[in-house]
């Protein structure tokens, strides 16, 4: 379980609190969606989590142990990053995903390095393209190759910056249910930021509201109602069900 109890952080004594007492839940299996406006401090939360930044006060645990005061390559391994927009260089499907074993189990890779990604390439299905330059293949292509690189770790959290931001319709559809599944089968929880609020009800086990800096709303898929996102995102919404389906329709900017 991910917890985090009243984490603060301000990038200088006399700045003003960019974190300000946020509390967060989430379990092993789970899909956690961080929801706010620019500024709202979600870049800054994943930064702590990641250990690009140190928290000011408060405690970012996983599992009872506090990450904060783990060394850098056992978080590393604990936890694993798929950008918005990520850089392979010059580099095969096989030899991007074995990046993600030689960087964090040591500098050399062995057979058991080469069978996980083996194995991690047909549970992607992206076998097909092993050799294939990742500069050959398509955003979406792209992006499973960026969360198989990202399984090649076996992490325990996955943290995902907009997934599916640079993505067309049917790529964004392949990479959620690509990211539900190993939520699923391999028992990872994943936290995410997404700009699309119905991609988000879509994706997400949980809801995370921040506002300034503070988690103001929390919770399932109930969480998801127009007070939570006209309160974050000042804009009207109605949300509909279809086919029992949630759609969430807006709306206007106060």
């Amino acid at each position: 379980m991910l917890e985090i109890e009243n984490l603060c952080f301000r990038y200088g004594k006399s700045s003003p609190f960019v974190l300000n007492g946020v509390n967060l839940k989430l379990n092993a299996g789970e899909i956690g969606i961080l929801l706010g406006k620019n500024g709202s401090g979600k870049t800054t939360l994943f930064k702590n989590i990641l250990g690009i930044l140190s928290p000011t006060a408060g405690h970012i645990c996983f599992d009872g142990e506090n990450i904060s005061k783990m060394p850098r390559r056992d978080r590393a391994r604990l936890i694993a990053y798929v950008p918005q927009d990520i850089k392979f260089g010059a580099l095969t499907v096989f030899d991007s995903v074995l990046m993600g074993r030689v960087s964090y189990f040591g500098l050399k890779a062995n057979a058991r390095d080469y069978e996980a990604v083996e194995k991690i390439l047909m549970d992607m299905q992206l076998e097909g393209y092993a050799m294939k330059d990742v500069d050959e293949l398509s955003g979406g292509e792209r992006q499973k190759v960026a969360i198989a690189r990202a399984i090649a770790q076996e992490p325990k959290l996955l943290v995902f910056d907009e997934p599916t931001g640079n993505l067309d319709i049917a790529n964004e559809e392949l990479i959620i249910e690509e990211a539900k599944n190993l939520a699923k089968n391999r028992n990872i929880a994943i936290l995410s930021s997404i700009h699309d609020l119905n991609r988000a009800l879509d994706f997400g086990d949980k809801f995370f509201f921040m506002q300034d800096g503070v988690i103001k709303h929390h919770g399932g898929k109930d969480a998801m109602n127009e007070t939570a996102i006209k309160d974050t995102f000042g804009i009207d919404v109605r949300i509909v069900e279809i086919e029992n389906q949630k759609i969430i329709i807006g709306g206007n900017r106060k």
